[in-house]
């Protein structure tokens, strides 16, 4: 093989490496799962009958301003980053993406998604998404460092999306419906973050990070948190397809899944360790995407 050919092979794995660097940044996982909240919030508003042409466009910018307030955050946290085993490798704290890069890239995604949501889907829209973007990034993110409340704002940030769907589809989200949605998506994040919280909590409590379970060494008010959560969303699940008629099916799926995870829940309170934890997680993992299709399945009410 000559030096030429070797050389090109070189390049074109440094170009691949550079690449998967810049997706990383954006926390692909989070933008994908924001992502399907919008999609299927969009679907749900329109009782399965939308303008897919918009959700394209919501979902565009969405991707946009979503991977801009992964990257601000991973900006953010990038001394954090580099002292947790299991963050250490991102592209930030290993040194592999500098400051400059990361500040152009947050501000022009941030820019162009809010302005792409405004021009091709609508202005509400647009303003939700920002809203989103400074609440993850100039409220959450600090936090995590001085209160175990930053879990109660994360999941506001976490549940705006559910709004940004709706308003794609509908222009406002004057409607009983999205409220339940979004309380349903508010509340599922607690058990699915302590959950999280206790199995990291050792490395979050060698950063400095105020998790429940890193500043109450009991794992008692987790455990609580956990719970309240799992409870919550029962009511709050059935109010999404309350009245809609033909629905029975649904109720008992979505009603199923939620007593499923309370008493994954309730099994984490009274018996905090990394077992319960890692079900209690698998759990919440399995619950909201369920739960979110088995409401597109829905029939149209009327």
């Amino acid at each position: 093989m000559s030096v030429s050919v070797l050389r090109y092979d070189e390049q074109a794995e440094s170009q691949r490496t550079r690449i998967a660097d810049y997706v990383e940044l954006t926390k692909p996982r989070i933008s994908v799962m924001v992502m399907v909240t919008v999609a299927i919030t969009a679907y749900v508003a329109r009782w399965g009958q939308p303008d897919f042409v918009v959700i394209v466009h919501a979902l565009i910018g969405t991707l946009l301003t979503a991977g801009s307030a992964s990257a601000m955050n991973q900006w953010l946290e990038r001394n954090l980053d580099a002292r947790m085993p299991r963050t250490k490798n991102r592209p930030i704290p290993a040194g592999r993406i500098g400051g400059p890069q990361v500040k152009i890239i947050v501000a022009s995604t941030l820019i162009l998604g809010a302005l792409y949501l405004a021009v091709m889907v609508n202005p509400l829209t647009a303003v939700l998404s920002v809203a989103t973007w400074v609440i993850y990034v100039a409220a959450y993110t600090p936090m995590k460092t001085r209160t175990p409340l930053n879990t109660a704002v994360g999941a506001v940030s976490g549940a705006l999306p559910v709004l940004m769907g709706w308003a794609a589809v509908e222009g406002s989200w004057v409607d009983a419906r999205w409220m339940a949605l979004f309380l349903l998506v508010f509340f599922w994040q607690f058990p699915h973050f302590m959950a999280i919280a206790h199995i990291y909590r050792k490395q979050y409590g060698e950063v400095g990070m105020k998790m429940w379970t890193v500043v109450d060494p009991t794992q008692r008010r987790s455990g609580i948190e956990a719970v309240i959560g799992a409870l919550a969303v029962l009511p709050v699940s059935l109010a999404t397809i309350g009245g809609v008629p033909d629905s029975r099916i649904q109720l008992v799926l979505i009603f199923s899944l939620g007593v499923m995870q309370l008493i994954c829940a309730v099994r984490y309170c009274i018996n905090t360790n990394e077992t319960s934890a890692r079900m209690l997680l698998r759990a919440s993992l399995i619950y909201l995407p369920l739960v979110l299709f088995t409401m597109m399945s829905l029939p149209a009410a009327g």
